[in-house]
């Protein structure tokens, strides 16, 4: 189904008929006491027309056809077209929205979309600093797949590089059985950073890591058993993480898939003159095809801009990061014939894509291919600085999800003392893992934000248990008056609202099919969060004005579907987060 916002911008695209290019759009109105709906297009037409912005709104509302659905256009402010829509509209709308599967999101033209995040590293346990990218990126996946796009994840897992040397090295002198069989991935780290310290203080340490790696790189057996041992271990980790999140990918290539496609990708790169040699390294320089201050391979310090390329191939021969990401876009232009490959990493790796972007474009300038990095800032503690464990070392994330499940079952045990411990158990899971995925998705992407277990396990403002909560208790009144699904789906009465706070109520439900397909246009479920938030307020003030099962009909029977539909809306929102719902707390 339309939403109403589409509707309306319909009509006032007719009405304005040649827009010259400018977008016609209406959005929700910032202050409802002027309107529902409100459009600036006559201002944006006014300079192009040379014409006075309300006159010209006047000449627009005299061609609007929206009085089946609105009070007459207002003018406001310089020139302002404010849509007030009549309670008929609203019902009318309502009474399609409860029975649509869809909720009132309607579905966009399709696309294929390819989204990297997570990108663990083996042999190494995943931590607090994967948190942003893991959840931002199922997020996205989520609600483009609801909207309608085509998407292929992909966890994009550090297999490769200079410290498996270091590793093969560890593994065939200091590793512990024992130890490996009851914990792998502490032991792996431990006796990564037990051969790091050797190597920093030993030559001849050093030099037989590097050994190892080249007897890695040039298909040693022994070495390749070992490697593969340590990315199985790695993969069982990985795996049971994402199943505690409910996060699946539907490829997991390491960046040593993409080996056999390095040398070809660097020769094309000198081949087509984009990359050329610099102090015995493979470089791309700047074309100067755009301005300096936009140029990813100038910096600028006190004598002026110089050069800063891209190394896509080391003195030693060896490849690196942009070497594979090129050979990466490749493939998965090759397999998936993607319109859109969406990257998820944290905001210090933006001078890395904007370069290995560009080298694409040059490589590939036929390509159609949209590429997005989706960067985001850092995760702090409540002093203001990296998130640590009070021992200043990096908080492990299978740490981090057992803590927020122990907390999320205190707090349940204070409220429902006499709850089961089985029951409460699996609630705290639902309730703990929400809890720390929403506090991640609700700020800014590009801001930091501070972690602080108080605020995101709270029942109050806006987080995840207080959405969860309000779910709980719409469910509670039909619980209480033992109401099926028969009787919300053929409700005694037809549709009808009377009071102010039903009307309100109707139009947040109505907006979710508005707020849901903007978030891809800059990446951002903070959005979704936010209206999650107000739909549960207007439900408490709905709740608080208008009885529900005390009513008479057609309230009663309205106001059931009203809050019926209001519980769905909730559910599929938290859904597309990645959260989900209890039936009781």
């Amino acid at each position: 189904m339309q939403t109403i916002q589409q509707i309306l911008e319909t009509k006032l695209r007719d009405a304005v008929g040649e827009s010259g290019g400018v977008l016609v759009t209406v959005q929700s109105a910032q202050d409802t006491r002027f309107g529902d709906y409100q459009s600036n297009v006559a201002m944006q037409l006014a300079k192009p027309r040379r014409a006075n912005p309300r006159a010209l709104a006047q000449e627009i509302i005299a061609k609007l056809d929206v009085a089946d659905l609105c009070e007459t256009p207002e003018i406001a402010g310089a020139g302002f077209i404010n849509f007030r829509l009549k309670p008929a509209t609203l019902i009318a709308y309502f009474t399609a929205l409860a029975s649509d599967e869809r909720l009132g999101v309607p579905t966009v033209l399709s696309r294929r979309l390819v989204i990297d995040f997570s990108s663990p590293n083996v042999a190494k346990p995943m931590h607090v600093g994967h948190i942003r990218s893991t959840f931002l990126g199922d997020a996205l996946a989520r609600i483009g797949r609801f909207l309608g796009h085509t998407v292929f994840t992909d966890n994009h897992i550090g297999d490769w590089g200079t410290q498996f040397g270091m590793l093969c090295l560890a593994w065939k002198t200091i590793l512990n059985k024992d130890a490996l069989a009851v914990d792998p991935i502490s032991e792996l780290e431990r006796i990564y950073k037990a051969q790091n310290e050797r190597c920093k203080t030993d030559s001849a340490q050093l030099d037989a890591a590097r050994a190892e790696l080249v007897k890695l790189q040039s298909g040693d057996e022994e070495n390749l058993g070992i490697w593969r041992e340590m990315i199985r271990l790695s993969q069982v980790q990985f795996d049971t993480i994402y199943s505690r999140l409910g996060i699946h990918f539907d490829v997991t290539l390491g960046e040593s898939f993409y080996n056999p496609w390095l040398k070809d990708t660097v020769a094309a790169l000198v081949d087509k003159g984009i990359a050329r040699e610099s102090d015995g390294a493979l470089c791309v320089f700047s074309d100067g095809s755009v301005p300096e201050k936009e140029n990813p391979f100038l910096i600028k310090d006190e004598n002026g801009w110089k050069d800063s390329p891209a190394l896509v191939q080391k003195a030693d021969g060896a490849s690196n990061y942009t070497t594979t990401d090129l050979a990466t876009i490749a493939y998965r232009v090759r397999e998936f014939a993607p319109d859109e490959i969406i990257y998820v990493t944290d905001g210090r790796q933006q001078l890395h894509f904007r370069q290995f972007f560009a080298v694409w474009r040059r490589w590939q300038p036929a390509s159609a291919v949209k590429l997005a990095h989706v960067w985001f800032g850092s995760i702090l503690g409540e002093d203001g600085k990296p998130f640590k464990t009070r021992s200043g070392d990096t908080v492990k994330l299978a740490d981090l999800l057992d803590e927020a499940v122990e907390r999320a079952s205190k707090v349940i045990a204070e409220k429902n003392p006499d709850m089961p411990e089985a029951e409460r158990n699996e609630i705290a899971k639902i309730i703990g893992l929400g809890a720390v995925k929403y506090a991640d998705l609700l700020p800014s992407r590009q801001g930091d934000y501070v972690f602080s277990w108080e605020k995101m396990l709270s029942f109050q403002g806006n987080t995840a248990p207080y959405l969860q909560n309000a779910y709980v208790r719409i469910r509670a009144i039909f619980r209480k008056a033992d109401i099926g699904k028969s009787e919300i789906r053929n409700p005694k009465s037809a549709i009808s609202f009377t009071e102010p706070a039903e009307f309100a109520l109707v139009k947040k439900l109505a907006q979710f099919g508005e707020v849901l397909p903007s978030i891809l246009d800059d990446y951002r479920p903070n959005l979704l969060c936010n209206y999650l938030f107000e739909l549960a307020n207007a439900y408490h003030s709905f709740y608080e004005a208008c009885p529900v099962l005390k009513a008479d009909e057609p309230a009663r029977s309205s106001r059931l579907a009203l809050s019926d539909t209001t519980a769905h809306v909730l559910a599929k929102g938290l859904d597309l987060l990645g959260i989900g719902v209890p039936e009781r707390m």
